[in-house]
C-alpha cells in the first residue's frame, strides 16, 4: 500500500510540474485542438503511471521522457486519423427541409400508381398492405396465413419488380 502511495505521489508531482507545459506543447502539435491535447496529456500521465518504476530519476530526464511520450502519442493519433475515413461533422439541422418537396411526392405517387397494375396480384397485395395500409410483416403473414419469411421474400421480389417497371417506364 505504501508503494502505491509513493507511485501516486510521484505521478501527481509529475502532473503538477509538467502538465501545463505538456498541454502547451501538445496544443502546438494538434494545431490548437484543446480536447485532443488534453486527452494526450492524460494518456501521457497514464503511461508515466504504468512505467513509474522505469522513469529516470532526475527532473530533466523525466521531463524529456514525458515530452517524447507525448510526441509519440500525437504521431500515433495522426496516423490513425490518416488511415481512417473522414468523420462527418454534426449536421446543420436548420439546413434540412422540414417536409418533403410536395412536387417530388406527387411525382413519386403517380409513378408508383402507374406501375402497380403492372405487378403480379401477389406482389401488388403485399406492397399495398405493407406500404399503403400500414400492416406490419407479422400482421400480413397472419392475414395471408403464410410464414413471416414468405412475406419478407415476397416484399423483396415485389420491390425489385416495381423498381424494374419504374426504370423501364
Amino acid at each position: 500500500m505504501a508503494e502505491d502511495d509513493g507511485k501516486r505521489a510521484l505521478v501527481a508531482g509529475l502532473y503538477a510540474e509538467h502538465a501545463e507545459a505538456l498541454l502547451r506543447f501538445l496544443l502546438r502539435l494538434t494545431h490548437g485542438d484543446r480536447q485532443l491535447a488534453e486527452d494526450l496529456v492524460q494518456e501521457t500521465m497514464l503511461r508515466a503511471w504504468r512505467h513509474v518504476d522505469n522513469l529516470p530519476g532526475e527532473w530533466e530526464p523525466r521531463r524529456r521522457w514525458l515530452f517524447i511520450v507525448a510526441r509519440r502519442l500525437t504521431i500515433d493519433v495522426v496516423r490513425v486519423r490518416r488511415n481512417r475515413p473522414v468523420e462527418s461533422g454534426a449536421m446543420d439541422l436548420a439546413r434540412i427541409p422540414s417536409e418533403r418537396d410536395a412536387a417530388e411526392a406527387v411525382v413519386a405517387a403517380q409513378t408508383v400508381r402507374r406501375a402497380l397494375p403492372k405487378l403480379s396480384r401477389m406482389h401488388r397485395t403485399v406492397l399495398v398492405a405493407l406500404y399503403h395500409e400500414g400492416l406490419t410483416g407479422p400482421e400480413l403473414a397472419e392475414a395471408l396465413d403464410v410464414p413471416v419469411g414468405t412475406v419478407k421474400s415476397r416484399t423483396h421480389y415485389a420491390l425489385r419488380a416495381l423498381r424494374r417497371i419504374v426504370e423501364t417506364g
